[in-house]
């Protein structure tokens, strides 16, 4: 668990600005050694493999390298993979999954490559321990990670298995709600500061609410989760995993010093979204209010703050004329009520977002899924 290897932390597009700055925060110690629009590089143990899934907001995965090897096509892979000591790191009586990143031109589908490396991994663990881990798609065991480009290969442990996306809070998500991962990189991207607040019309399930509240109160993310990749590895420290989380919850704030208030004009959805902060420990925090976007409670004490929208896109045929009214709307609301705040409204639809009628003094990337979309930011004087 002390020895330092190669870590590599993926992000969807458009979060590796907001990753990078979390790392260089937590205070681990950790060198910055490359990044791509996805992804960034550091270095570290399997501790801190550990400390990044408990506490980075913005990441999707944290991935601990073991091996560097060279292959050239899927039979080479597999030796090259068997020497690998695996029975020292995945249980016998684990679960398994493989996944993989492939460009080799021996290789049609990724998933023979991913077989093959399954294969690899439980022939050795049953020639030495008598029995073999059940394998399958499912990312809540161990997880193998294989990065391969023409005859270069890098197998990982991906630490945190499933996506950190997934914090286990959003119990109800309803229609298409925003990752909370990229919920947080749009808090974060909002610059918001200690003792501003934090505003949310059209909340639907109250992701972004609750994510500016676990930033606020200091509430680290992976408090809420129940299961990672390095559980499912020999070797996990439970002690140092509990102690971890014991001083993480030291630092929670119980109350903040400025207003979270989320709204939507859906009684269902407020409901939903007061159900996701209570399980992730910040309903206090957060007033909710069924009520249009337009009748928004504004906090009036002094400290501005940012206040965030994130309304339809209009993708589907008819529904983009549909929304220009409220797009419309939003604009007025910003200048009648949300005067000394920072204005954001996040979509897919630049047309659209031209009809706020006021002049964006940023406008972020980000993805959205698949979805290309842009965060518009005002300043509201």
């Amino acid at each position: 668990m002390t020895k330092k290897s190669n870590i590599v932390i993926t992000v969807p597009d458009g979060l590796c600005p907001f990753l990078k700055a979390e790392v260089e925060s937590l205070g681990l110690g950790l060198p910055i050694k490359s990044v791509t629009p996805t992804s960034l590089s550091t270095e570290g143990t399997q501790l801190d493999a550990m400390a990044l899934n408990l506490r980075v907001r913005t990441a999707h995965h944290v991935l601990f390298q073991i091996a560097a090897l060279r292959c050239r096509d899927a039979d080479e892979l597999y030796k090259e993979l068997s020497k690998i000591l695996w029975e020292t790191i995945i249980p016998s009586n684990e679960y398994l999954t493989v996944v993989s990143n492939v460009r080799n031109d021996t290789i049609r589908d990724a998933r023979f490559a991913n077989q093959r490396c399954k294969d690899a991994i439980v022939d050795r663990i049953l020639a030495r321990k008598g029995r073999r881990p059940d394998s399958g798609p499912d990312q809540t065991g161990a997880v193998v990670s294989l990065y391969w480009r023409g005859d270069r290969c890098a197998v990982y442990l991906d630490t945190s298995g499933e996506s950190l996306s997934r914090r286990g809070y959003r119990r109800i998500p309803l229609g298409a709600p925003l990752q909370e991962t990229l919920a947080a990189g749009l808090v974060m991207a909002a610059a918001l500061k200690v003792g501003e607040h934090f505003v949310n019309p059209m909340c639907g399930s109250g992701t972004l609410a609750i994510e500016a509240a676990l930033a606020a109160s200091g509430r680290v993310p992976g408090l809420t989760r129940q299961n990672f990749g390095f559980m499912h590895l020999l070797g996990f420290d439970l002690r140092a995993w509990e102690e971890m989380k014991r001083e993480a919850k030291t630092k929670v704030l119980k109350t903040i010093p400025s207003q979270i208030v989320a709204t939507d004009e859906s009684e269902k959805a407020i409901e939903a979204a007061r159900k996701n902060a209570a399980t992730a420990g910040v309903e206090q925090l957060i007033r909710f209010e069924a009520c249009d976007y337009a009748d928004t409670p504004m906090p009036t004490a002094s400290g501005g703050g940012a206040v965030i929208l994130n309304p339809g896109y209009g993708m589907r045929m008819g529904e983009e004329a549909e929304l220009v009214d409220a797009y419309r709307g939003i604009g007025a609301f910003f200048k009648q009520k949300c005067k000394g705040y920072r204005g954001a409204v996040f979509t897919a639809n630049t047309a659209l977002a031209g009809q706020i009628g006021l002049k964006a003094k940023r406008k972020i990337p980000f993805a959205n899924g698949k979805i290309d979309c842009r965060l518009y930011l005002y300043d509201l004087y």
